[in-house]
């Protein structure tokens, strides 16, 4: 053996297990006539089972078929470690029903301390089959006088409504029961049991949200859930806050319980749409808490507080005193979020005191909190953009502090640097500043994640800079120094010699990348740059596998064309990528998923490939008996709908679904694909093919009737089975519009200029249009951005304050494979003036941008 290492002892636990039960288990306990060795042992096994310790199927039958032996003892803790431990082993060991006897023995007996366990350790090794037979004892230990017994059969049931729904809805009467005891935790486990065996029912929940926020409940743990389950209701039926579970909900901040006061404050200020004036009652019920002996009510209001500063700032402004107080807090977790959230709610002139402040101890917190601060500052500096210097001086101290590998973890470092990023584009005179901390930090820089987006922050903002040669250094030093994949990054440089360096590297995909980019760069033409370097490509990555490999099954005289390949669905980041490095298997988008089912219905193979599918788009509303959404797929001379139906009653069986569609402009419907059937609560789709106009291409917006129709059949809202006989029917859904927004797909340009010059003037339109009902820029970027449905290009939305003028970039391609980039500048006068500047290279998608604005 080497000088200098030892042999790895075996884990203690797993040498006096083998002690204990050599060769195993079973002829232990055979020989075991001490009940306290076996609970040692029994122990043990749980032990090792949450450690995450492999048991064989043999060898953990085995030890089940002699642990049963020990239902012979009366000793009440080896008993209940018996149940511990056939509940563990339950989904390892086979014919694990041979105990159903004994737990079913004691589940009924006279001994208390035994049912409640021996309920939970039988239902877990109860299947659907055997379920039928326990349920008499079930329903009768749901409505037991002990709760330690109710309580063990409600969350048993719970669980059980997974493997058989149908069996435990018939206990529904037994739950409610339940519901009215005077335990706190019975009645708690009942209306969970009672929640979920209704949440797909909407009516059927809030009848019962009626009903308990009328009798009123004892248990705190219920009045929470109660909150929650109304909250949940509230978001999805998008009630306002005259609702009655709003004010519900309200009604709870002055409940006796803190715990229930609490839940209701989280749930009004976690709602989507609250004024500030609606927030004030939450707010100030947090405010009485942050004065609250309790560290942890503390804690709790101060960290919600923190959130709702995030979108209301000024509902927050009442309570800075009471936070100015939490500073000095002894819980520094408190005072750090106190701080943070001062930050957000502060003048101007209180921010160098806070920094102040906090720098005292920010070395004290963990991460999860210095997270916390570097985001309240990222915040600060878009409120506030004249205190950057004092931020980024904050920020590189915290990045000096914790430069080593030892200091400060991942998340906390990206957080900085992403903070940085961002102070140097909404300020460009902080950009040299930012970037010579950011150059100090990537000497010393461990991750690779970050070193490759601040070498490729270098390389765009560096050649911007008065004196970029100063940069050429730490970018040299990171081409030596670090790994291939930040080496292959530097390649997005236009620095001919480094390229000319790394044709010998050592690494492959290096001497590909230097290979391909001095190519590109010697041939001096700015239309390759753009399309090569400057923007790249912006196809799917599984889209363009599959069409290579389409392409050499089927061998073609014709070279390959890109516009076949799919786009990617997400917009694609200014190459803040981590790694260079592709994964080894990409996930499937959500457009590479609907190809494949659309690519597998007959009707759909010869339309080519799926350029863009929009977001769902709901035809009903939400508490019909039939919920129908559409999805919107746009290929480059059709359109397929997927309606998304589902039937929400019970008594009926729908077949042959179809969505009849009757289109306001040239479209012409070729084909309706439906859906066989539709049995209760269980979704279906059919689809409509339609044709896009050939005769007036600019005409691509479109309006559409349309009405969903059906044959109905009666069935037994018990046993599901349809009557013999059905009758059409038919309902009427929502108009569905088709806007130019679904024949673009968006893409980002990081150098639109570069974009621009490439795609050339050839097919360039300009017209002036009047937004008159527009009143702001703000809102005439936000619209314009809505109805093309581009990606807007470097920060173009965000107008700066007390601007008269904005110029916006936007980027997309139109179905069919052509970019498209608008230049709108925007001037604000009585209205909004527009002068938009469309280039493509195909001069149908110039002109359906211009008939659509005008």
């Amino acid at each position: 053996m080497p000088l200098g290492k030892k042999k790895k002892k075996k884990h203690d636990f797993h040498k006096n297990f083998d002690q204990d039960a050599a060769p195993w288990l079973n002829p232990c306990i055979k020989l075991c006539s001490a009940f306290s060795r076996c609970l040692h042992i029994l122990t043990k096994i749980i032990y090792l089972l949450n450690q995450g310790e492999h048991f064989g199927t043999t060898e953990a039958t085995e030890a089940f078929f002699a642990m049963t032996r020990l239902f012979q003892s009366n000793d009440q803790t080896l008993r209940r470690m018996c149940y511990l431990t056939i509940k563990e082993m339950a989904n390892i060991s086979e014919d694990v029903i041979i105990v159903t006897s004994s737990l079913t023995k004691d589940m009924t007996g006279k001994e208390d301390v035994y049912r409640g366990p021996a309920i939970r350790a039988l239902c877990r090794i109860t299947d659907t089959t055997m379920l039928q037979a326990i349920e008499r004892y079930m329903k009768q230990a749901i409505v037991d006088k002990v709760p330690s017994v109710s309580s063990s059969a409600l969350v048993s049931s719970l669980h059980m409504v997974k493997m058989s729904y149908d069996v435990v809805k018939r206990w529904v009467n037994e739950a409610q029961e339940a519901a009215s005891s005077d335990n706190i935790m019975v009645q708690y486990h009942a209306l969970g049991l009672l929640y979920h065996l209704r949440k797909n029912d909407r009516l059927a929940v809030s009848k019962m949200l009626n009903k308990f926020t009328k009798s009123g409940l004892k248990s705190p743990f219920a009045y929470c859930m109660l909150i929650r389950i109304a909250s949940k209701l509230l978001e999805e039926t998008e009630g306002g806050h005259d609702s009655p579970l709003f004010d519900f909900i309200e009604s709870c901040l002055r409940n006796k319980n803190e715990m229930v006061v609490y839940e209701a404050a989280s749930a009004i200020v976690h709602m989507p749409n609250c004024t500030a004036r609606e927030l004030a009652p939450a707010v100030s019920v947090l405010q009485l808490f942050c004065s609250s002996p309790k560290a942890a009510l503390r804690y709790a209001a101060v960290r919600t507080l923190n959130k709702v500063a995030m979108k209301h700032p000024s509902a927050v402004t009442a309570c800075n005193l009471d936070l100015e107080n939490l500073i000095t807090d002894s819980n520094r977790s408190i005072a750090t979020l106190a701080i943070t959230t001062l930050l957000k709610t502060g003048s101007e002139s209180s921010v160098d005191r806070l920094m102040k402040q906090i720098s005292s101890f920010v070395s004290e917190i963990s991460d999860e909190f210095k997270v916390v601060v570097v985001q309240a500052i990222s915040a600060l500096c878009q409120k506030y953009p004249r205190k950057h210097s004092v931020m980024m001086n904050f920020l590189s101290n915290m990045l000096r502090d914790d430069s080593s590998p030892l200091q400060g973890g991942f998340e906390y470092k990206r957080a900085i640097v992403d903070c940085i990023i961002s102070i140097i584009e909404e300020n460009p005179e902080s950009k040299e500043t930012g970037l010579a901390h950011l150059c100090e930090f990537i000497e010393d820089c461990e991750h690779t994640v970050l070193a490759t987006k601040i070498l490729h922050l270098l390389g765009k903002e560096g050649p911007r800079t008065p004196s970029p040669s100063k940069y050429i250094r730490f970018i040299f030093n990171r081409v030596v120094l670090e790994s291939e994949a930040v080496r292959a990054v530097f390649f997005f440089f236009s620095v001919l010699i480094a390229h000319c360096m790394c044709m010998m590297d050592s690494d492959d995909e290096v001497r590909d990348r230097a290979t391909f980019y001095m190519n590109v760069l010697q041939q001096k033409q700015k239309a390759l740059n753009a399309a090569y370097i400057f923007n790249g490509l912006s196809v799917s990555i599984p889209g363009l596998e599959k069409s290579l490999h389409q392409y050499t099954l089927e061998p073609s005289e014709k070279p390959f064309d890109m516009k076949t390949v799919p786009l990617a669905t997400t917009p694609i980041t200014e190459q803040k990528t981590g790694t260079v490095k592709l994964p080894e298997k990409l996930a499937p988008s959500r457009q590479d998923i609907y190809q494949e089912q659309l690519a597998s219905i007959p009707e759909f193979q010869g339309l080519g490939p799926l350029f863009k599918s929009s977001e769902p788009v709901q035809l009903t509303e939400a508490e019909t008996e039939y919920v129908v959404r559409c999805i919107k797929h746009t290929f480059t001379r059709h359109m397929v709908f997927q309606f998304d139906c589902t039937n929400t009653l019970n008594d009926q069986l729908l077949q042959k679904v179809v969505v009849q569609m009757e289109p306001s402009e040239a479209y012409e419907v070729l084909h309706y694909i439906p859906a066989p059937s539709l049995p209760y609560s269980q979704p279906g789709s059919c689809y409509s093919l339609v044709r896009l106009p050939d005769d007036d291409p600019t005409a691509v917006s479109c309006t559409f009737s349309c009405t969903m129709k059906y044959l109905v059949r009666d069935c037994d809202p018990n046993t599901g089975e349809p009557d013999d006989d059905g009758y059409d029917d038919e309902y009427v859904l929502e108009d569905l519009e088709v806007t130019v927004a679904d024949h673009i797909q968006k893409v980002l340009k990081p150098n639109f200029s570069a974009a621009w010059e490439e795609v050339g003037d050839d097919f360039e339109k300009e017209e002036t249009f009047a937004l008159a009902s527009v009143r702001t820029l703000d809102e005439a970027v936000g619209n314009i951005i809505s109805f093309l449905g581009m990606q807007p290009c470097e920060r173009s939305d965000k107008v700066p304050e007390n601007k008269n003028s904005h110029v916006l970039f936007l980027a997309g391609v139109f179905r069919g494979g052509n970019d498209v980039l608008v230049r709108a500048r925007l001037a604000l006068g009585d209205g909004v003036t527009m002068q938009v500047t469309v280039r493509s290279g195909d001069e149908t998608a110039v002109d359906v941008i211009l008939a659509s604005v005008g």
